[in-house]
């Protein structure tokens, strides 16, 4: 990885196309640095944390650059949490530093003022309260300061989007190389992989609290390319950008690519996407079906890759590989993939089970909790980690996944997954979004239920619910179809478009125990 002073200071580095500010590569270096000093002459040395607060902003990447070239840790928090959330990250996290928006400041100091160990809340953009300090006047401050006498390099320390529980704060070892020295893994894979130089310009509409966008816009930057951030993703808006702005590289998530697939095709003919290169996809297994849509739409330029915010593995397949091998997420490229049984023991290829990667060191940890790092572990090898993944491998070493183990539905003792439920109900045209979970049942101990989130003009009701069932009749085994129909209009997913299934299981539990009293 390069460092922003590398590249031509008078090119374009971050575009903010909600507001249409832009931030030069010689301004992202400055401004880094200045903000670099600050945070050392506040007392920050190596191995400490600075945590931000923030929508999408250009100075988040400010703040990423700072700590990349201090040695520092970086922790963006989820601003959709609550201040005793936050509070809990900033506490676990160690950060010394918080820096927020504006439009997040009240959240901020709520937080702050349960977490004795934040010494300074600094605060952008407008209207930042009087008891806030100024991020402008920080970096006014580090602009003054004497040089940094080295630039050894820091890392990201991110929180799991605690879909199954509490956050977890993954934190990984500190790279042994400075800055502007390669090594990085995200900027070699983007450059090795992807093609991604000075020329890229590559568009993230995910929040950058999380892990991929914000290592990925690191990398774009770092290779000299300019990045597109939205504080949002909208379907439409994302093609108008790609035109707009000759996107070359994206990152999407499959409900993304479902939600622009669903568009009138009068609406998806409109804009012209030739310009994409590479269409980056993670987070989620695709349904074969939407990739190969997709595929069509755009062509070969619809890459993929696997990994975790732990990134204990990474794995990757090409486009005209994956028409080879649809359904795969590629062969390892980072880490030896071994799939085990529930004692441990390893799987023959083509049977299922838990997914670990052997490594040659421990690739993170779960900062204060050494018992789920123990967890993630194999108990006979512990350079062996698992993030709880369920697949299988073949015997060209091609990754399927089949879901989370987390997720897995025993119905009538049947292991039951559901994201190959999901995938199938993701293709039904009144269907927006769909989540599938057990909940209790007295006889088959889970009851297989789909909650479907309905498309625009979609009546909910038995008529459609007796037609989603009819439908998966057709693609799936009796034993998997969906026992149950429920309808929200309200899916709990992530930003970046993760389901929060626990949320549903409990909405729905305490649901049926309301009517049977």
């Amino acid at each position: 990885m390069t460092y922003p002073g590398a590249h031509p200071r008078e090119k374009v580095a971050i575009i903010h196309a909600d507001s249409g500010r832009e931030l030069l590569f010689g301004d992202l270096d400055d401004r880094s640095d200045a903000l670099a000093r600050y945070l050392r002459d506040a007392g920050l040395t190596a191995g400490d944390t600075v945590a931000f607060l923030s929508e999408n902003t250009i100075e988040i990447f400010e703040v990423f650059w700072a700590a990349q070239r201090s040695g520092l840790y970086v922790t963006g928090i989820n601003h959709h949490l609550t201040a005793g959330e936050i509070a809990f990250i900033l506490g676990d996290s160690g950060a010394k530093i918080l820096i927020s928006s504006s439009t997040k400041a009240d959240l901020a100091r709520a937080a702050r003022e349960v977490t004795p160990g934040v010494e300074h809340l600094l605060a952008w953009g407008t209207d930042i309260p009087s008891d806030l300090e100024s991020y402008e006047d920080a970096l006014a401050l580090g602009a003054d300061a004497s040089p940094l006498d080295s630039q050894p390099s820091g890392a990201t320390m991110l929180y799991s989007s605690g879909t199954t529980g509490r956050p977890k704060g993954i934190r990984p070892p500190l790279p042994t190389r400075t800055v502007d020295e390669p090594g990085e893994t995200v900027a070699g894979m983007a450059s090795s992989l992807y093609g991604f130089a000075a020329d890229t310009v590559y568009y993230s509409p995910a929040p950058a609290y999380h892990a991929a966008p914000l290592r990925w816009v690191g990398a774009a930057t770092a290779l000299g390319g300019t990045a597109v951030i939205r504080t949002r993703f909208d379907a439409e808006q994302t093609l108008r950008d790609i035109e707009t702005y000759r996107i070359t590289a994206g990152q999407f998530v499959p409900t993304m690519f479902i939600r622009m697939l669903k568009l009138p095709d009068d609406v998806r003919s409109r804009y012209d996407t030739s310009s994409i290169r590479t269409a980056i996809h993670a987070a989620a297994a695709c349904p074969v079906e939407v990739k190969n849509r997709m595929l069509d739409w755009w062509g070969d330029v619809v890459y993929e890759y696997y990994s975790s915010t732990e990134m204990n593995g990474i794995t990757a397949i090409s486009p005209q590989v994956w028409r080879e091998h649809a359904g795969s997420v590629g062969q390892a490229i980072v880490g030896v993939i071994h799939v085990c049984d529930d004692d441990g023991r390893e799987l023959a290829a083509g049977e299922t089970g838990v997914v670990f990667f052997e490594r040659d060191h421990l690739p993170f940890e779960y900062h204060h909790d050494p018992a789920k790092t123990a967890a993630a572990q194999h108990p006979a090898h512990p350079l062996w980690t698992t993030t709880g993944d369920v697949g299988r491998v073949d015997e060209q070493g091609y990754l399927f996944l089949t879901d989370r183990k987390a997720f897995t539905i025993i119905s009538g003792g049947v292991n039951i997954y559901p994201q190959e439920i999901e995938n199938a109900l993701a293709l039904h045209p009144a269907v927006l979004d769909a989540a599938v979970i057990g909940l209790p049942d007295d006889e088959w101990g889970e009851c297989v239920t789909a909650v479907i989130q309905p498309a625009a003009g979609a009546e909910p009701g038995s008529a459609l619910a007796d037609e989603i069932t009819e439908f998966l009749r057709g693609t799936l085994a009796r034993f998997k179809v969906p026992r149950q129909v429920l309808f929200t209009q309200d899916m709990p997913r992530t930003p970046t478009g993760k389901l929060v299934k626990a949320d549903l299981v409990r909405r729905y539990t305490v649901e049926a125990a309301r009517s049977a009293v």
